[in-house]
Order: structure tokens, then sequence, then C-alpha cells
């Protein structure tokens, strides 16, 4: 009798083992999920659409940036003729100018024009000229004057041509315009032959003619 006790309680043990193991591992597994491959890969994708997107955004603002007019001391040059007519100036009336070739996808040009901009600012007495290379009818100008590179900088003092610099070199580009333009290295016979000199010779002219014709009156 008590030994069929044992084994009847052995068996209802065993079944009742049997009965909450597959529960027990169901709820384990769905107590603690690991997290599912889908929702990784989800978000591999909008991390990268969002970096994509900025990275395009970033781009168009930059472009849009650089093909902007340029600053009203930097003079637009649109058409070979144009081109032509402005070097023919600069060689006839002596003057200092600076002619700076470039282009809407060069990297390099638009981190050293805003710098241009400033310097056409500290030297007013100096024209810059900007010139696009990719305008059709600025070809062949360049071919001409072989321009290969960009950004490209030509200097001229005196209405000759006195330096060059191709690429962005910050240190050479003020160290360049230091030497070729600063006033207090030209003497006033320069500094008369620049286009700023020209327009205050007419202003110094003006104003004598207007003091003697107080005086005689």
């Amino acid at each position: 009798m008590a030994r069929s006790s044992i084994l009847r309680s052995l068996v209802l043990s065993r079944a009742m083992l049997n009965r909450v193991r597959p529960f027990s591992n169901h709820l384990t597994s769905h107590s603690f999920p690991s997290p599912p491959q889908s929702h990784s890969s989800l978000f591999a994708s909008v991390a990268a659409a969002t970096i994509a997107s900025s990275q395009l955004s970033l781009f168009h603002h930059s472009r849009s940036l650089s093909s902007a007019s340029a600053p009203s001391d930097v003079v637009l040059v649109n058409s070979e003729k144009e081109f032509n007519d402005i070097l023919r100036k600069v060689q006839d009336n002596s003057l200092h100018a600076i002619f700076y070739f470039t282009a809407v996808w060069c990297g390099p040009c638009r981190f050293i024009s805003p710098i241009i901009g400033e310097l056409s600012k500290k030297y007013p007495h100096v024209t810059t000229y900007k010139i696009d290379i990719d305008q059709e009818e600025i070809q062949g100008t360049l071919g001409k004057l072989q321009i290969t590179s960009v950004p490209t900088l030509h200097f001229f003092q005196n209405g000759k041509k006195a330096d060059e610099l191709i690429g962005a070199d910050v240190a050479r580009l003020n160290h360049i315009t230091e030497k070729l333009f600063n006033q207090a290295h030209l003497d006033p016979l320069d500094w008369g032959r620049t286009e700023f000199g020209f327009q205050r010779w007419e202003w110094l002219m003006v104003d004598e003619v207007q003091n003697d014709q107080t005086a005689t009156a």
C-alpha cells in the first residue's frame, strides 16, 4: 500500500513537471526578448537616411553660397569681350588689379572666396575681377592665359602682371597683396595710377577749379 502510494506520487509529480515546463519556457522567451534584428536594421536605415539628407542640404547650401553674387568690391566678368576690355584698361592706364579665376564646383574656391572679398575691402585702390571658368564665353581667354587649375589669381601692378597664385594658399595670398598693394609701400606716383587714385585726382582737380573760381570772384 505504501509502495503504490509512492509510485502514484512520482507519476503525478512527473506529469505536473511536464505540463509546467513548456509554459515556463514560453514565458521566459517573451519576458526578456532580444532586440529584433529588424528593429536594428530599421534604425540603421533611418540614421543613414538622416545623414544623407543632412549632407545633401549642406551641399546645396554650399552651392548656393558659392554661386551667389560676389561682394560689391568684386567685379564679375561675364564675357570674353568684357575681360579683354578690362585687361586693356588695366594695362593702358597702368592700374593695380587682381583677376580671380574660379568655379562654382571648386571647394578651395569656396574656402578662399570670402578672404578675397575681405582683401578687396582692405585694398580699395585695387580692383578685383572675378571670372567663372565654366562660362562658355570665356573659354578662349582661358586657353590663351593657360588657366588649367582653380583657384588661380593674377596680380597686376602698374598695368603689368607682377605675380600669380594657384591654389588656396592664404598665407601666400596675404604676402603677395601686402607686397604689391600696401599703400605704405607705394610711392605717390604709383598710388595715383590706381583706379582709386584716378578718382582721387579728379576730385582734387574739381576742388582746385572751384577754389580758383572762388578766389577770382
